[in-house]
């Protein structure tokens, strides 16, 4: 039986090591900014994008040293995202991971710079091949991970379509998750069929993700979370237990996951760590 706790803890470890030697030290002048970015680069989380690169990575046949510096380059990008997130302009949050918020530590302005800073570390870390670099554009630009805040934004106080709600996580959520994996399968030569299966893979992953989140947000606890809960009722956003139900939207969720387990099917042993997650998508808590 694999055992995903047992993985992501010993994944995760590799990958904060790979972290802490890649980022600049707290030393580096001006140190503000290197508090500031590896305070929300070290704040907790199961490194869930990263570990996908690894895992598809070796699920092609890849050597995960390939990898590794994609996989701290799309944690990069997931964590700026996290940053500019929870800005006053942007969700106001005060609470990230269990713990106060960048902007609620190093003020406004740094936050931003911190965030800022992480995009443009990911663009060093990936800039090996022009392939990664595009890879990574296209998933955190205007149109995926940008298009998809854009979209959340203007999705408050309106009553969005099933259609648009979906458009919008496939980007805001979905594009970095599917770009995680891709980026792990380029980096192990997958062949053009077995990066076509790991695409609708990350596809399916990146929307049941988000349909968990709306779900957690609508029925789980400040506390569970680590993070507030009820924003979207707040900001009144249009989310898919708000436009499913609560029990419709589970439903939708796990469809999306036995997708996921089909495209995997000729990946043999070496996508286990894949399924494994995929069924974690389905079960989190937080």
């Amino acid at each position: 039986m694999f055992n995903l706790d047992q993985y992501l803890d010993t994944t995760g470890k590799r990958i904060n090591t790979a972290l802490n030697k890649l980022l600049p030290p707290e030393s580096a002048q001006p140190p503000t900014i290197h508090k500031a970015m590896r305070y929300s680069i070290f704040a907790g989380g199961k490194r869930i994008r990263p570990v996908l690169t690894l895992a598809a990575c070796e699920a092609v046949g890849g050597k995960t040293a390939a990898a590794m510096p994609l996989a701290c380059a799309v944690e990069c990008i997931h964590t700026y995202s996290l940053i500019h997130d929870d800005l006053p302009c942007m969700d106001d949050d005060d609470l990230r991971r269990g713990r106060p918020t960048n902007h609620k530590v190093f003020g406004e302005g740094v936050a931003v710079l911190a965030g800022d800073a992480l995009l443009t570390q990911a663009f060093l870390l990936a800039a090996k091949k022009p392939e990664y670099v595009t890879e990574l554009a296209r998933a955190s630009g205007s149109l995926g991970l940008i298009a998809g805040q854009v979209q959340d934004l203007e999705n408050e106080s309106r009553a969005a379509t099933l259609t648009e709600v979906k458009t919008t996580h496939r980007n805001k959520t979905g594009a970095l998750i599917n770009a995680s994996i891709r980026l792990g399968a380029m980096a192990g030569h997958a062949t053009p069929a077995q990066l076509k299966r790991l695409t609708r893979y990350g596809d399916d992953l990146g929307l049941a993700f988000q349909v968990i989140d709306d779900i957690l947000d609508a029925t789980s606890t400040k506390e569970i979370m680590g993070k507030s809960v009820r924003a979207d009722e707040k900001n009144e956003k249009s989310t898919f237990p708000k436009l499913l139900g609560i029990e419709k939207s589970r439903t939708y969720a796990a469809e999306l996951i036995a997708d996921a387990h089909d495209q995997l099917r000729s990946f043999g042993k070496k996508a286990e760590p894949l399924r494994a997650i995929a069924d974690f998508f389905l079960t989190r808590k937080h």
